[in-house]
């Protein structure tokens, strides 16, 4: 079977005074379906950069990516958007979500980017936001929500059209740790009953516990 996600020999640069700075180096990766990754290392190891360039929001200097068989065209960058709609769920460290969107709408909008919109887009929202535990949470907005409520409702968005792949960049960062602990078998009964493969992007030590494989990340560079 063929990976869900595959990265070749991977590089970033950005400029920075007329100086071309590195930030990957060369990064090979690839992911499994119903496989889960645990990516740690230190602040400024190339973590973010590496996100969100597996998560087709940032094309690579050089390398390849290929996301559920469809490769990544760097000189493409208009090809982003529908890669990420199709095949990609991202969890934000920061939630991005709309703030004059209630927990519901946040959701069922990105039910409505694929396709699916009037009741059917309102039911599985509902049905997500009851998985992450926040059904009663619904209508309310993002101001009204607690930062790990908001986390909440950024998974379910993420889950929204079961993407094949999901990148979480510290999604148990503001959750406690029960929450923290529900939301963490939640992510891995998706990975193995339905063929998921996770990227979690995370320092803490309980994400281990549901990681199929732990790498760490330091100076643009892959270990383990």
């Amino acid at each position: 079977m063929r990976p869900i996600l595959e990265a070749h020999e991977v590089t970033k640069s950005f400029q920075e005074g007329g100086e071309a700075i590195p930030v990957l180096r060369g990064i090979s990766l690839s992911l499994e379906p119903s496989e889960i990754v645990a990516l740690e290392g230190p602040s400024g190891s190339g973590k973010t950069t590496l996100l969100t360039i597996l998560g087709c929001l940032l094309t690579p200097t050089s390398g390849r990516v290929v996301v559920a068989g469809r490769e990544v065209d760097s000189g493409r960058p208009e090809q982003l958007p529908e890669i990420r709609r199709a095949s990609i769920g991202f969890v934000f460290q920061q939630f991005n979500l709309f703030p004059a969107l209630t927990a519901a709408e946040n959701v069922e909008y990105a039910w409505n980017l694929r396709g699916i919109r009037d009741q059917r887009a309102k039911a599985r929202a509902m049905q997500l936001l009851e998985a992450v535990g926040l059904s009663d949470r619904r209508d309310a907005l993002p101001r009204d929500l607690s930062g790990g409520q908001k986390q909440r409702v950024a998974i379910a968005r993420a889950l929204a059209g079961s993407p094949p792949l999901i990148l979480a960049d510290e999604p148990t960062a503001n959750l406690d740790s029960q929450v923290g602990g529900q939301i963490l078998e939640l992510f891995r009964s998706l990975a193995k009953a339905e063929g998921r493969a996770l990227l979690i992007v995370t320092h803490d030590p309980k994400v281990r516990g549901i990681a199929d494989r732990v790498i760490q990340i330091r100076d643009g560079l892959l270990f383990g």
